[in-house]
């Protein structure tokens, strides 16, 4: 297969936790990323920005060189989150005093049973810009953890969520391949390391009652297969440049997310007739 035509348009920034709704509904896709169309976040979505704040900043504390706090000192970023958002944050279908309590009580657990167990190299591993140029897109955003693997390093990525860890304690990878895969990519890059272990999700639950409030880990095996592709198929990113360069946009109205609470293109889309 021969080497894809070089694109000389400006680069177009892809944020590796948007790629799946990219594929999902373009449509959505460039309203909020290119087009800067913005709603507020939801309770949930706020109740995981707190989970992850308390969590980074207690591993954090803990890489090499640093000055270990308990996850009690880390709770209050956890605290801060819920009601000091730095975004509007919709609680209509939520209690920020109920987010608060599920978020503190998963970050403890956080900290008691998945931190002790992991070695992490590296904490919110910001990665500004992984050009393509040959596709014409570039690559861009934060990998949660970076660990050590007794076969190499790896990434780990904090989900929340209500189905984020199964009965049977293991957290939920199907469907997270692709953003893993794009995180790999990131944190390689920024780090200047290779990364060849396995790509972990850490799932937490984000359920009312402390039964239900699991959390647990998962793995994933070369998440970068399905991105990059062979010579004789192409992977997502050339899919994604593709889509993106043709400027088609189309709607998915069958899509989950297809309602106003998630997309601020849905009042004025004429795909979702």
């Amino acid at each position: 297969m021969n080497a894809p035509e070089r694109i000389t348009s400006p680069l177009v920034f892809i944020r590796a936790s948007s790629l799946a709704e990219l594929f999902d509904c373009p449509a959505r896709w460039e309203a909020k990323h290119l087009l800067g169309m913005r709603g507020p976040r939801s309770g949930a979505a706020q109740l995981g920005t707190a989970v992850h704040a308390g969590t980074a900043l207690f591993d954090s504390s803990r890489l090499p060189g640093g000055d270990p706090i308990s996850a009690n000192d880390a709770a209050g970023v956890v605290v801060d989150a819920i009601y000091k958002p730095e975004e509007e944050v919709d609680w209509e279908d939520a209690d920020p005093r109920e987010a608060e309590r599920i978020a503190l009580a998963l970050h403890t657990k956080y900290c008691a049973d998945v931190a002790p167990r992991q070695k992490y190299r590296g904490v919110e591993v910001t990665c500004e810009k992984l050009e393509l140029p040959e596709l014409g897109i570039a690559l861009t955003g934060t990998t949660d953890r970076v660990r050590e693997t007794p076969s190499g390093l790896g990434i780990s990525d904090l989900k929340t969520g209500g189905r984020a860890v199964g009965t049977d304690g293991r957290a939920v990878t199907q469907g997270h391949a692709v953003q893993l895969g794009v995180y790999e990519l990131l944190a390689s890059h920024a780090m200047g390391l290779d990364i060849t272990a396995p790509a972990q999700i850490v799932g937490m639950n984000t359920g009312k009652t402390a039964a239900a409030q699991r959390v647990g880990t998962g793995e994933v095996e070369n998440a970068r297969a399905a991105l990059v592709g062979t010579e004789e198929a192409p992977g997502l990113l050339q899919h994604a440049s593709r889509l993106i360069q043709s400027g088609a946009f189309y709607g998915n109205s069958k899509s989950f997310l297809c309602s106003a609470k998630y997309c601020p293109r849905h009042p004025i889309c004429t795909f979702r007739a």
